[in-house]
């Protein structure tokens, strides 16, 4: 949809509602990050009434990454202010964007990564903080505020950071160091890359000294086939469930998040995790509440509850990921400090792809069915 498109032009000229655009633009095959570029091109949306309830509502949804709580840390809130908690799962902020764009109306607190939150945000699909509702806010590591997907943060909550890369069983196979290991048919069937567009791709874009956010064709072309040559030696694309199989010896080898491979390696010593040397990527999540939300006190209470320190450490402490929790790294066990992940130089933020998102989404469907 270029700049002279009749729907983008009624959409500038304010005679066609954002929602109404969105909808059609939909229909017409455009992907998320494409009309997050679009939307931008006409200026901020307005913003309706925001007021949040001064009583704390009885119920709260959450819509979250698989295992990406603490073991206690709902339970705990449900006790503490008698809230009645649904819980539910996502495996990629795919998944999150296109259930919201869908139409899905009853969630109160997401957790999108840094490029899922410009997509939002351009899309309108997010409320904003109100800041006098989180008490606990200053714990927070300043590194991790106000970065360039939610200046201000005024729609979002730093979660967890996290860094995507190799996990691997030790006492099955040497240390690997390259993208080039799923390339190697010695490991043929005991191979998986995440079930996750942006990972893969992006990681077959490193792999050859690219950006992970490249908008080039010929580059992308080049992922592809990267990516194809690979999948002849992989079990499968699989994300939070690979880790079961990494503890019982099926997979030696996978792409991965370095707080899953801490999850697994709890289970068995021998798992490990490795930064290719061509780079991987690292990655903020935050907690934000989506504008039709119907418990945004509840929602901004959770979000409270969760910069406790003491609430922090333990989700860190039961993901493997990093805090952003200043105040919560020396109240966990295991903790995962910026300075400690191995070759940080080498790892890169996601970016919203804008309108190459449909050509992304085109190919990572081709090297799905390939």
């Amino acid at each position: 949809m270029t700049s002279d498109h009749p729907l983008l032009e009624a959409l500038c000229a304010g005679t066609l509602p954002r929602r109404e655009f969105v909808r059609r633009a939909l229909a017409a095959g455009v992907g998320g990050g494409a009309l997050a570029s679009l939307l931008a091109a006409c200026g901020p949306a307005e913003r309706g009434d925001e007021t949040i309830p001064a009583e704390l509502e009885r119920n709260l949804t959450i819509y979250n990454w698989a295992d990406y709580i603490g073991e206690d840390t709902v339970a705990g809130f449900e006790r503490e202010t008698g809230v009645r908690v649904v819980y539910d799962t996502y495996e990629s902020n795919e998944d999150l964007i296109a259930k919201l764009q869908a139409g899905a109306r009853g969630y109160d607190l997401i957790v999108p990564s840094d490029y899922a939150v410009r997509v939002l945000r351009a899309l309108d699909m997010l409320a904003p903080i109100d800041r006098t509702l989180l008490g606990h806010w200053g714990h927070l590591a300043p590194g991790f505020l106000d970065r360039p997907f939610d200046p201000g943060n005024r729609f979002t909550v730093p979660y967890l950071w996290g860094v995507a890369g190799l996990a691997y069983r030790s006492d099955r196979v040497p240390a690997p160091d390259s993208w080039a290991v799923f390339h190697d048919p010695t490991w043929r069937g005991k191979m998986t890359q995440l079930d996750d567009m942006r990972e893969v791709i992006g990681g077959w874009l490193l792999y050859r000294g690219r950006s992970p956010n490249s908008r080039v064709p010929a580059e992308l072309a080049d992922a592809k086939t990267d990516a194809l040559r690979a999948k002849r030696n992989l079990k499968s694309y699989l994300s939070s469930p690979v880790k079961t199989q990494l503890i019982a010896g099926d997979v030696w080898i996978a792409h991965l998040w370095n707080g899953d491979t801490a999850q697994a390696r709890m289970e068995h010593p021998a798992i490990a995790f490795a930064v290719p040397r061509e780079g991987g990527m690292i990655y903020l999540d935050s907690m934000a509440v989506p504008r039709t939300a119907p418990h945004k006190r509840a929602a901004h209470a959770f979000m409270d509850y969760v910069l406790r320190p003491d609430v922090a450490a333990t989700i860190a402490d039961r993901t493997g990921y990093g805090s952003p929790n200043a105040d919560a790294l020396a109240l966990q066990q295991r903790p995962v400090r910026m300075d400690d992940t191995e070759a940080l130089d080498r790892l890169q933020y996601q970016d919203d792809l804008g309108e190459a998102t449909a050509l992304w989404d085109r190919i990572w469907t081709e090297i799905k069915a390939g």
